[in-house]
């Protein structure tokens, strides 16, 4: 699976995903564009999933133009301790994933 993470995640969660093909967004080149371009180059660029902690991203988006499912982490900050704990429930959730679909992870 290939996953896209937002550039408001750490990058050290990359390693968190294996065995699946991860990038951040600063990989990719994506840095600084607005959530509607960003979620078409994702798509472009055949991701399967979008991994953000930005819980507007929904509602300011028509996730359903997009290939690639959204997952949103629930937490008040975006910090490895937070976010690692909520990791296994998402890497068990994501085969089940359906493209057009968020996926909010608490």
């Amino acid at each position: 699976m290939k996953i896209l993470l937002d550039e408001c995640l750490n990058w050290r969660l990359k390693k968190e995903f294996e065995p699946h093909e991860v990038f951040t967004v600063q990989d990719m080149g994506l840095s600084g564009l607005t959530n509607g371009k960003l979620m078409a180059k994702a798509s472009e660029h055949d991701f399967n999933v979008f991994v953000t902690i930005d819980k507007n991203l929904p509602f300011q988006q028509n996730i359903k133009e997009y290939r690639l499912a959204v997952v949103v982490f629930q937490t008040p900050l975006n910090r490895l301790e937070y976010i690692r704990p909520l990791m296994p429930a998402l890497l068990k959730s994501l085969p089940e994933m359906v493209p057009g679909q968020v996926y909010e992870i608490s």
